[in-house]
């Protein structure tokens, strides 16, 4: 989930004409917050009607040190949906909470409050850019972000990134079937758990493995016998599937003025970032939502990926854009729903593929939710989406 990260700035859209860019702009959102007496209202709403006690210890004490800044009337905006979020994810997802370094320690600090610490997974560093030139501090260029699970057991799919090229250059030898190896240690000496204690083949030591598991080795033509005497195992390239991927993420870059995928919504993400997400916390047919949808790049990757999404943004214009993309990319049309509107309580029926009704129920003025099933009229302020099915992962990528 991608949410505004009180940047304190307004961002333009700008249209394209036949691939070039129109000077044409229109502010598509503002990420800026003010307290006011709507926020104080929303404050006073959420301290009091939250079923969870250290949301509103949270927002008291944040109060108590902030008091009535932008900071605060952020935080203010951001914990009715994180909880609202939080009801809907299934036992088995995933939410994942990208913000930059204005916010993303009181950020935390909410999280901690809703999902619990205990479910809190990694704080992801993704280099968003190459350099910043920023007078008198270090140069800002990255984002965050925050990966916590509904409970203690989720799905996850490991992801690996390539080898560097100077670890492959290790892979020298080669077996006579042409498969390439490097030799890795067989001994114990100086584990903490300790090993086994035999000799083999006239080489004594302490092992890694059990003489029944050397002799398996061996068999299998696993073993490389030192000139020094030592036994070493064979480790093949073809049966390694790459470095476990780190929580430091530099091979994703940002999607520049050239980037053919560029469409000209502010703060756009790369599809890439996206799918990494997605492929590492959900299975094909798990249910995708986006409460920011923005320009649709988690709609789009999860698209790809083969599961159901849904996407919710207070604009019209985010949706529009998001339904021209998926018609450039998708051969699946999407199904108009039947809506209606105009009233605090929102009812909304929808047609399935296999003509199913969707019947969704809404509660507090609506913002727009596009899904697989059509445009819905919905909202991000709980306690809304009263009948919608849990969801595997939330890419709150707002603007993705």
């Amino acid at each position: 989930m991608d949410p505004p990260f009180n940047s304190n700035r307004n961002y333009n859209q700008i249209f394209s004409d036949k691939g070039r860019q129109s000077q044409a702009q229109i502010m598509v959102f503002e990420d800026t917050w003010n307290w006011n007496s709507d926020v104080e209202r929303s404050f006073v709403e959420a301290v009091k009607y939250s079923k969870n006690d250290k949301v509103s210890s949270f927002l008291i004490a944040m109060r108590e040190i902030l008091g009535g800044t932008t900071v605060m009337a952020y935080l203010t905006m951001m914990a009715p949906r994180l909880l609202e979020l939080h009801r809907v994810l299934k036992p088995t997802g995933s939410i994942y909470l990208h913000c930059d370094t204005n916010s993303s320690h009181y950020l935390k600090l909410l999280m901690d409050a809703i999902f619990g610490i205990r479910n809190f997974r990694n704080e992801i560093i993704w280099k968003r850019t190459s350099a910043h030139n920023d007078p008198k501090r270090f140069g800002s260029n990255v984002d965050r972000i925050l990966f916590y699970t509904k409970g203690q057991k989720w799905i996850w799919n490991q992801l690996y990134q390539p080898y560097d090229p100077k670890y492959l250059k290790r892979f020298r030898h080669r077996d006579s079937n042409g498969r390439l190896w490097t030799d890795g240690n067989l001994t114990a000496k100086g584990l903490s758990g300790g090993g086994y204690d035999y000799e083999y083949r006239g080489i004594h030591s302490l092992w890694r493995v059990p003489l029944a598991t050397m002799k398996n080795l061996d068999a299998e033509d696993r073993l490389h016998f030192t000139k020094n005497g030592g036994i070493r195992v064979k480790q093949y390239l073809d049966e390694s599937k790459g470095v476990p991927l780190q929580c430091v993420w530099d091979d994703i870059p940002p999607v520049n003025s050239q980037s053919k995928e560029r469409i000209g919504y502010p703060t756009q993400k790369p599809v890439a970032l996206l799918e990494r997400l997605i492929l590492a916390s959900s299975n094909e047919n798990d249910v995708i939502l986006d409460p920011f949808c923005g320009c649709g790049t988690s709609i789009a990757a999860a698209e790809r990926l083969k599961r159901h999404w849904i996407g919710i943004d207070v604009t019209h214009i985010a949706i529009t854009t998001i339904k021209e993309r998926l018609h450039r990319t998708s051969d699946r049309s999407l199904v108009a729903c039947h809506m209606c509107m105009g009233l605090n309580r929102i009812r909304v029926i929808g047609v399935e593929r296999d003509r199913r009704i969707l019947d969704y129920e809404f509660l507090h003025p609506p913002t727009i939710c596009l899904s697989q099933h059509g445009v819905m009229w919905g909202t991000t302020k709980g306690p809304g989406l009263k009948k919608i099915k849990a969801v595997s992962v939330l890419t709150p990528i707002l603007f993705g």
